[in-house]
C-alpha cells in the first residue's frame, strides 16, 4: 500500500502533486492520500508510518517494501519508490 501524506498550503506538497498524478496515471499505482495539516486524524495515521523518519510533509511510505520518502523530490525517484525499485 502507498501513503502519501500532505499539507494543504505546504510548498513542496504543492509542487509534487503533479508528479503524484502522473504517477497515478502512468504507472496505474493506486496512492492514498491523507491531509494532515487540517486534520487531526491524518496526522495520527502519519505517525504510526513516519516514527520518527521524516517529522513533516510531504511524507510517502510504502507499506511493501518499508521504502519512504521525505519532502519534495523528482518523478523518476517517486517511481522507484512506488514500484519498489
Amino acid at each position: 500500500m502507498l501513503f502519501e501524506f500532505y499539507g494543504e498550503e505546504c510548498s513542496f506538497c504543492i509542487k509534487m502533486k503533479p508528479l503524484v498524478e502522473r504517477l497515478k496515471n502512468e504507472e496505474k499505482v493506486e496512492i492514498q492520500s491523507y491531509e494532515t495539516w487540517h486534520n487531526p486524524e491524518n496526522v495520527k495515521k502519519m505517525q504510526e508510518y513516519d516514527k520518527g523518519l521524516c517529522g513533516g510533509v510531504p511524507f510517502f511510505f510504502n507499506t511493501d517494501t518499508g521504502k519512504h520518502i521525505c519532502g519534495g523530490t523528482d518523478y523518476e525517484a517517486l517511481k522507484k519508490w512506488a514500484t519498489g525499485e
